[in-house]
């Protein structure tokens, strides 16, 4: 192994640099034939979904009933994601980002995202009573940007 600060040698299990004192993290690590990882730009398309008014209607809820509600949720939301080709990146209190074109991009990423959310629009609410689906609609939106991988 090689410094990156200074050039020098490490010896292995160093975790400074015996000559310019640079830490091991800061150090490139060679080895032979290997070529070092290449980020690359792609465009990707991403789906942001939320249930508008949640906060304040599970207020009046027990913690069990919000929890089997947002469970419920994003159960379908991930089977709705998935059916069209897209990976939940995270699952944000109620909210879902998705994301299409990243690890392996499609032609028709961005039509799919958009398919996929409103799916999503028609489908909030399964599993609770009519008052309570008129009560509730979601948010969701979708975007399309450069993004490294």
């Amino acid at each position: 192994m090689t410094c990156s600060s200074c050039g020098s040698a490490i010896e292995p299990g160093k975790k400074f640099c015996g000559d310019c004192g640079a830490p091991v993290e800061a150090v490139a690590i060679e080895v032979a034939g290997t070529p070092p990882p290449v980020a690359e730009r792609r465009l990707v398309s991403v789906l942001f979904a939320d249930l508008v008014g949640f906060t304040s209607a599970s207020e009046d809820r027990d913690a069990e009933e919000t929890r089997e509600v947002l469970t419920r949720y994003f159960d379908g939301t991930r089977q709705i994601i998935e059916r069209y080709g897209g990976t939940v990146e995270k699952f944000i209190g109620d909210a879902v980002m998705a994301v299409w074109g990243a690890p392996v991009a499609q032609e028709d990423d961005a039509e799919r995202a958009v398919r996929a959310a409103l799916d999503l629009v028609s489908g909030v609410g399964p599993g609770c009573s009519p008052a309570r689906q008129r009560s509730r609609s979601g948010r969701k939106g979708t975007g399309w940007s450069p993004a490294t991988s």
